[in-house]
């Protein structure tokens, strides 16, 4: 029975890599006078352990800011490049 157990949360290892997003960045960078520039969100990810680029446009980035201002635990899930904003605060 413990056998079966270990398995099956090896098995969701593998489905899921999921990590809290401890810390983020975000920068602009210019592309060229006049021209439009480029947003990054850098996710630093279990104080660290791992960070991931973001590369959001102009439309999604200040509601994704809104959204981390909002929520009290983010996760990022690293196989399906999810965000995922828990107990966001509705006031």
């Amino acid at each position: 029975m413990a056998d079966q157990n270990e398995r099956q949360s090896e098995q969701l290892e593998r489905h899921y890599k999921v990590r809290q997003v401890t810390d983020i960045q975000a920068s602009w960078t210019e592309q060229g006078r006049g021209e439009a520039g480029k947003f990054t969100v850098q996710l630093i990810l279990d104080n660290g352990v791992e960070e991931y680029i973001l590369q959001p446009d102009a439309d999604d980035l200040e509601p994704m800011l809104r959204l981390f201002r909002l929520s009290d635990h983010t996760t990022f899930d690293l196989e399906r490049k999810v965000l995922m904003f828990s107990n966001l605060k509705t006031k």
